[in-house]
């Protein structure tokens, strides 16, 4: 009985809780299918794009499935939108929020630092460090009373080993991804907050198969899926300030 009681405590579920995805908006890319995954998992998941009507439309697909899901367009730059759009979604579930998983973002190559264009850089940060960052900042109070859990997107090419040449505006900001995870994971701690990111290669979706073809060895959206909802579960109690590789 105790083996069947730890194997059920063990299992990623999610039933009728919150759970915000950032970046679901395009059919084919990561957000979705993070997004149908915690929604397997029983989870009312919020999906947030920057395109009102992308989210909406990766919301009915999740409705189509019998999956619960609600749509949100916000700008996740804009810290006062963001914040009122937490409180929103949080009010609706009792002031709690279960997990947050950031993965808006994007990719530029910027060339080599020498010749690169600081609009590129900008744009890198924008979209995949202060998003997350506002997301996160937004979130946390929510996620306190939940004891909840929070997953960034970092990227391969920031781990010991990976490369930044020619794309260093993306490195640097996947670079603070990380270290913004760091300093959740250690300052939420002692709420109960924990945080880790994942750190995959080149993932399969539509967007990377229409630049680099099939010939690429690529790591799966279900994939990706499948270790954010495991990293926000209690299946991951014991797991925080990690940056998790996937190639």
């Amino acid at each position: 009985m105790s083996a069947l009681i730890g194997a059920a405590a063990l299992t990623p579920r999610f039933d009728g809780q919150l759970v915000v995805v950032t970046g679901v908006g395009r059919a084919g890319q990561v957000g979705e299918a993070v997004a149908r995954e915690f929604g397997r998992l029983g989870a009312n998941v919020a999906v947030i794009d920057r395109d009102t009507a992308l989210a909406e439309e990766r919301a009915a697909a999740l409705h189509s499935e019998g999956l619960t899901a609600t749509a949100d367009g916000c700008d996740l730059t804009d810290f006062v939108a963001t914040e009122r759009l937490f409180t929103r979604l949080a009010g609706a579930h009792g002031g709690n929020l279960y997990a947050l998983a950031n993965v808006a973002g994007g990719f530029a190559m910027s060339g080599s630092v020498a010749d690169s264009d600081p609009n590129v850089l900008q744009k890198m940060l924008a979209i995949n460090l202060l998003s997350s960052y506002s997301a996160t900042r937004a979130a946390l109070p929510y996620l306190r009373a939940a004891h909840g859990a929070v997953v960034y997107v970092a990227s391969a090419a920031v781990l010991p080993g990976g490369s930044g040449a020619n794309m260093s505006a993306y490195a640097m900001s996947k670079a603070g991804v990380v270290a913004l995870m760091r300093a959740v994971a250690e300052e939420e701690s002692a709420n109960g907050v924990r945080a880790n990111a994942i750190a995959p290669t080149s993932i399969r979706t539509s967007a990377n198969i229409a630049t680099m073809g099939t010939g690429v060895r690529y790591v799966e959206r279900e994939a990706v899926g499948a270790m954010i909802t495991f990293l926000c579960s209690k299946a991951a109690a014991n797991v925080s300030g990690q940056v998790i590789a996937l190639a």
